[in-house]
């Protein structure tokens, strides 16, 4: 029964995340932006040309007030970020790091699902059959916890992955695949390096998966017995959306500082961008305000509420499929 929990969970999950996947990658460049946003270069920001004389000889005069050297970055809407990703790389490139995410889910998602599954069975009170939220939280966080720290080199890689064709040519790391890039951040930065932002990621999967499974049960089981609809396709689909809303309000800030903290280059003799979570947060808000926690809400949801959707919908489909097994 355990086992069998962990494949059905696992199946719904690759199907979900691959699904998903163009809506996750943009909401990764959308968490990206406004990042160490360069600086203006300006010599000297007290002189100006002035205008030439004595034939054609230039000469400087000083400015009153020196112009303030303040770069600005252009925000993008979803949309935008999805054309301008088609435009300057082609459509291949809202796929990147796919090899990643089916890694990813193979091992969290796997993980997560397959030991909530196991709570469920074990906390459920025999006598009336009923599974407390408070259970349902508890058995979220858990199991999001450990599921993360099993999947997060390959939340490290996908990330890199989504993130790459941002960075200027030079910089790109162009790794061919999830093994490429795990290789190659062991041999680059050390084994350590997989685990960079584990603290994130486990916070983020244990907000996630107590949110997401935990309101959806508890959404469908109140659709039916209030008899606002049966136990059914329409049932999956609103208590699903609902959960994926419910898990995109609560992740979100977490998941913008975790974005930031894997994508961060790490070169020897160099201080880091970031010290820390809690030193990218106090950067990230300091810089671009609190709202920035925020960035990438829109394709967050756009993405969460499809992919918790199709996760539930499918999860019930092979649940019947191997009922008898």
């Amino acid at each position: 029964m355990g086992a069998k929990g962990f494949v059905e969970g696992g199946i719904a999950s690759i199907v979900a995340g691959c699904s998903t996947h163009p809506l996750d990658l943009i909401k990764v460049r959308m968490q990206l932006q406004g990042e160490s946003a360069p600086a203006v270069p300006v010599s000297n920001p007290s002189l100006r040309p002035a205008f030439a004389y004595n034939g054609g000889v230039g000469s400087t005069v000083a400015m009153p007030h020196a112009p303030p050297q303040v770069a600005t970055v252009a925000k993008s809407g979803p949309v935008s970020v999805g054309l301008k990703i088609y435009q300057t790389e082609g459509v291949s490139a809202l796929f990147s790091g796919i090899s990643a995410t089916v890694l990813r889910q193979t091992l969290y998602s796997t993980t997560r699902m397959g030991l909530y599954e196991i709570f469920r069975n074990k906390w459920t009170d025999e006598a009336t059959g009923t599974f407390p939220l408070t259970r349902k939280i508890t058995a979220g966080l858990l199991a999001g916890g450990i599921g993360a720290a099993v999947g997060n080199p390959a939340d490290v890689a996908m990330v890199r992955m989504q993130a790459d064709g941002r960075l200027p040519v030079a910089q790109r790391r162009n790794y061919k695949s999830v093994g490429d890039a795990i290789t190659r951040m062991v041999k680059q930065e050390g084994v350590t390096s997989l685990w960079r932002g584990s603290s994130l990621t486990v916070n983020r999967a244990m907000i996630v998966t107590a949110s997401q499974l935990a309101s959806y049960d508890q959404f469908k089981e109140t659709i039916i017995k209030n008899g606002v609809m049966s136990d059914g396709l329409g049932t999956h689909v609103t208590a699903s959306f609902a959960a994926g809303f419910v898990a995109s309000v609560a992740s979100n800030p977490v998941d913008v500082i975790k974005t930031r903290v894997m994508n961060m280059k790490v070169e020897e003799g160099v201080a880091p961008p970031y010290k820390g979570a809690v030193d990218c947060a106090l950067k990230t808000v300091r810089a671009e305000g609190p709202m920035a926690l925020y960035k990438g809400f829109i394709p967050t949801i756009s993405r969460q509420g499809p992919f918790t959707v199709v996760l539930f919908v499918t999860l019930e489909q092979v649940r019947k499929l191997l009922k008898d097994f």
